[in-house]
């Protein structure tokens, strides 16, 4: 093994998880992204470390990211941080945030046979996506159920939106999010998204970053779970 090679790979392994921007137009990291991708030596060995420490990698419009994989503890989030990072105190608080947060992706790529990124997505969209959602749910929960935990948990998410006011007067003035609303935990899990780079906001509008794109088409052709399964079914029964 080349010891240049090796440097090179540890280089970009450590650029790549501090979240510099590592992309073919860098002025600093663009050498590194060559180098991964014409050094066979180079794009192993950075393979195998990011295989080893539980993360994935993602090539996407001449640029690379990183993202945890699943359970990975010393890069990813446990629940209990994820609450502490989105100002939330129950479980099921923060398992509405991940149903929040499904919908956000399905809003830009729903599979890879339909790739439709759109500019950008406003706040009351996504809550009319989720409410479209788990009205269906409500409707029939033994459709997405195949287990009672899981009929329980769905369940429980599309009563706790069906019980929440769609905005409170502090939404609508633009205040800081709360969770008082469905528009104010939209904006909890945008807020949340912004901070980890996966949206740029501007005027009420969030625009997707490739950090973003990046995860999202991924995910899809990687992670296939029940999940987008079931959501995929109450859209076609809808």
């Amino acid at each position: 093994m080349d010891s240049r090679n090796m440097e090179k790979a540890l280089e970009l392994y450590a650029a790549l998880i501090m979240g510099e921007e590592v992309k073919q137009t860098s002025k600093e990291y663009g050498s590194l992204y060559e180098e991964y991708v014409q050094n066979a030596e180079v794009y192993d060995i950075v393979n195998t470390i990011i295989k080893k420490m539980n993360l994935n990698i993602y090539e996407y419009h001449d640029a690379l990211f990183v993202t945890a994989g699943e359970g990975n503890r010393v890069f990813g989030y446990t629940n209990e941080e994820l609450k502490r990072a989105m100002n939330l105190r129950l479980n099921k608080e923060l398992y509405l945030c991940y149903y929040i947060m499904y919908e956000v992706i399905l809003a830009f790529y729903q599979d890879s046979a339909s790739y439709q990124f759109r500019e950008y997505v406003k706040l009351e969209e996504i809550v009319e996506a989720v409410s479209t959602s788990f009205s269906v749910m409500l409707k029939d929960l033994s459709v997405y159920a195949m287990e009672e935990l899981e009929e329980n948990s769905f369940k429980t998410l599309a009563l706790m939106w069906d019980e929440l006011p769609a905005a409170t007067r502090e939404d609508q003035e633009n205040v800081r999010a709360s969770r008082a609303s469905r528009l104010g935990y939209t904006k909890q899990v945008f807020k949340f998204l912004v901070a980890q780079k996966l949206f740029v906001e501007l005027e009420e509008r969030y625009y997707p970053t490739d950090r973003l794109k990046a995860l999202a088409e991924n995910y899809f052709e990687e992670y296939r779970g029940r999940i987008y399964e079931l959501l995929g079914r109450s859209r076609e029964d809808a």
